[in-house]
């Protein structure tokens, strides 16, 4: 039964939210593709092209007598030319021509590539597996998960089957008493907060997390009131500036995260810019509007685990029924202070690497502090084994999870489950042009809080592009397994004997 609550006097809110796959079609009709095709005033109107493209690059709506403008977007390129629907042989007139697109190489950067990029918006428009025309496993930093490759071992246990496999992750194994809360699947939505984040998108993540039965994170801004209808799955974070901090919203959350860092930029705090602190954000944070806010790095009330212990213990006395965990960079000792969070008492340590953060993180601060998450995952895995704890805690990575096989490669290395938040705006159409801080923010409407960019999105067409993501990352996920010979996503941790560095690799070949 769809239930509708009043969120606003204007707004209602539709909290029915399913994980069917429904087309979820650009909202720009030039959509940046890696090939263009050019149509030229040769063309006869025939409707050739219309009729053997399976990718429906050309389309011809109903009533209409030429071919619409190419949707060159979904093409595959010069490997067409190996097929028998390759349109620009195929064209009578000659009026059709192929060439790469120039655009497409001036997207993103070697982490986030062009084509990573654009495999993140297929899977969010058809949640399915991207087409092979895209690289859509690794990126080109020639570094971290970009080095490390699977183990696909030869054969498989003949019994199992890709229906069978489960990706569910338990969150709660310290057996305190506190609910066994289980995703569906081993990732959830990072913390964006209020006022960095369009409020649309920031429902689209809590939607998509109550229909995938995982967590988004309301991040350092407060908990907006639009998110209650979902609040069983969303994460109230309490960060250094203690914006929006309050008792009622602890009180009503399954999971609250302090904050002590940012792998993207500790040492530094958090800012949000004056433009941004909008009449709405103020009355959120508590804050002047349009003045800057600042969240300090540190707790200035937490200098050794017993003060951690100390703010655990409250969380724990306001909400019974609250998993509690932490979020800390990655400093070179990152495996003693995941110990450090288990001693106080946490379910969940999160560890977030020196590659996260948006357009408002600076370079300086993720290029050269913070530890690359690749090796603090693996230190505090084995930290964390050696003290015999590490069946006791939920250890969680992000900072630099872009695609599915980032996040097996994380397992892999001795994680429980991942974060996403970029992979998350990616799949929003996000084109990583790092506009992110500024004032009317992003031009595509995502990162912002103006009103004119932000009716550039609706809370449904995200909803369906992340619940398409999902999917398609379940059923990459789910191959992987098979693949390795496994039954469970849990089967995968620390299993680093199936993964293998192509540095190493080429070396020994050498």
């Amino acid at each position: 039964m769809s239930i509708t609550v009043s969120a606003s006097p204007t707004v209602q809110i539709d909290t029915e939210v399913s994980r069917e796959v429904k087309p979820a079609r650009p909202r720009y009709r030039n959509e940046i593709g890696k090939y263009s095709i050019h149509r030229d005033s040769h063309c006869l109107a025939c409707g050739k092209c219309v009729s053997i493209c399976p990718d429906e690059v050309h389309i011809r709506p109903e009533g209409y007598r030429q071919p619409l403008r190419p949707l060159d977007y979904r093409c595959i390129g010069f490997d067409c030319e190996k097929t028998d629907h390759y349109c620009v042989a195929a064209c009578p007139a000659g009026a059709l021509s192929l060439s790469v697109n120039p655009a497409f190489e001036t997207m993103g950067d070697c982490r986030w590539t062009p084509d990573l990029i654009a495999s993140t918006w297929a899977m969010a428009e058809t949640g399915k597996r991207p087409p092979a025309h895209l690289e859509f496993e690794t990126g080109a930093s020639g570094g971290g998960f970009d080095k490390l490759r699977f183990r696909f071992p030869e054969t498989r246990p003949k019994d199992l089957r890709r229906e069978d496999i489960s990706t569910e992750l338990l969150l709660n194994r310290r057996n305190d008493g506190r609910p066994k809360v289980k995703i569906d699947v081993p990732w959830y939505g990072g913390g964006m907060s209020f006022g960095s984040t369009n409020i649309r998108a920031l429902l689209g993540k809590a939607r998509v997390a109550k229909a995938w039965n995982s967590f988004t994170c309301t991040g350092e801004g407060g908990y907006p009131e639009r998110m209650i209808p979902y609040a069983d799955h969303v994460i109230t974070q309490v960060a250094t500036g203690l914006f929006g901090v309050r008792e009622e919203t602890i009180a009503r959350a399954r999971l609250v995260e302090f904050k002590y860092a940012q792998g993207a930029k500790p040492g530094l705090g958090g800012h949000l810019l004056g433009d941004k602190n909008t009449p709405e954000v103020a009355a959120m944070r508590e804050a002047v509007v349009g003045t800057s806010l600042f969240s300090p790095f540190p707790f200035h009330s937490v200098y050794s685990i017993e003060d951690h212990k100390k703010h655990l213990d409250w969380i724990a006395h306001v909400n019974p029924r609250a998993l509690l965990s932490a979020k800390v960079s990655t400093p070179g000792d990152v495996d003693m202070v995941a110990v450090g969070v288990y001693c106080a008492g946490a379910h969940i340590v999160h560890i977030d690497g020196s590659y996260g953060g948006t357009g408002a993180a600076p370079n300086i601060a993720k290029k050269n502090i913070a530890m690359p998450i690749e090796y603090a995952i693996n230190s505090c895995h084995r930290f964390l084994s050696d003290e015999g704890v590490r069946d006791e805690i939920t250890l969680i990575a992000s900072g630099g999870i872009r695609t599915v096989y980032d996040v097996a490669k994380a397992i892999a290395l001795g994680a429980d489950g991942a974060v996403i938040g970029t992979a998350e705006l990616v799949a929003l159409e996000c084109i990583r042009c790092g506009c992110c801080e500024s004032g009317r923010g992003c031009p595509r409407g995502i990162c912002t809080t103006d009103n004119e960019l932000l009716e550039l999105v609706s809370i449904e067409w995200c909803t369906q592009r992340l619940v398409n993501m999902y999917h398609a990352w379940r059923e990459m996920l789910v191959d992987i397994l098979y693949r390795l010979g496994l039954d469970s996503v849990s089967a995968l941790r620390g299993r680093t004997d199936l993964l293998m560095h192509l540095d190493y690799e080429n070396a020994t070949e050498g």
